[in-house]
């Protein structure tokens, strides 16, 4: 929201939600679309949350916004389903929308905070046992997680190695091994930020 919020302070929860689902839907201005997305993807931080932002297809938004050329609403989009896919009915709607394609298309992005959330979020629709999705686990997603798990970055390595340890069984990590010796079908590793200094 590029000047003052729009929003009237006695609308509630779900007026402000909608108000602001609005905005990004007819704004023109990309710096106004992510400063919403953004507040959105804050939002799905609270599963109090959860009911309005379905209600508003939220969801929906932050999967169409992983489409973007724009990394910015990406980063944003990831992080809101990343915070939004622990809960069950969440998880059901961005697998039964056919969201995991653009989840892991994610992993391929030069941006290492999109990487991080999409990392994670694939950790959380992940299930024990047979209910899993084949997609989480195909050999290009465990060979990026092999890739991944070799990073500098302490937390992108941490997440690859939970998700080889926790979601693949050991031969199939071995398999990717012997396939690809971290390849990743040339996955590059994301560009890794140096904290700015005060």
């Amino acid at each position: 929201m590029s000047q003052k919020s729009k929003v009237e302070p006695h609308v509630g929860r779900l007026g402000y939600l909608q108000a602001l689902v609005t905005e990004f839907q007819e704004t023109e201005s990309q710096n106004a679309k992510e400063q919403v997305l953004a507040n959105l993807a804050n939002f799905a931080y609270d599963p109090s949350n959860y009911q309005y932002l379905r209600q508003l297809q939220v969801l929906d938004l932050f999967l169409d916004s992983l489409s973007e050329e724009n990394e910015t609403l990406v980063e944003f989009a990831i992080g809101g389903l990343c915070n939004l896919c622990s809960d069950r009915t969440n998880k059901e709607h961005i697998l039964q929308t056919g969201g995991l394609p653009l989840i892991i298309n994610c992993l391929s992005s030069p941006n290492e905070e999109t990487v991080l959330s999409a990392v994670t979020t694939i950790l959380y629709l992940s299930s024990p046992g047979p209910g899993a999705p084949p997609a989480l686990t195909a050999r290009p997603v465990v060979q990026c997680m092999l890739r991944f798990s070799l990073s500098a970055n302490p937390r992108l390595r941490n997440l690859a190695h939970i998700f080889l340890e926790d979601v693949c069984p050991p031969s199939q990590v071995a398999e990717a091994r012997c396939q690809s010796a971290h390849s990743a079908l040339g996955i590059p590793l994301p560009k890794t930020e140096a904290p700015q200094q005060p």
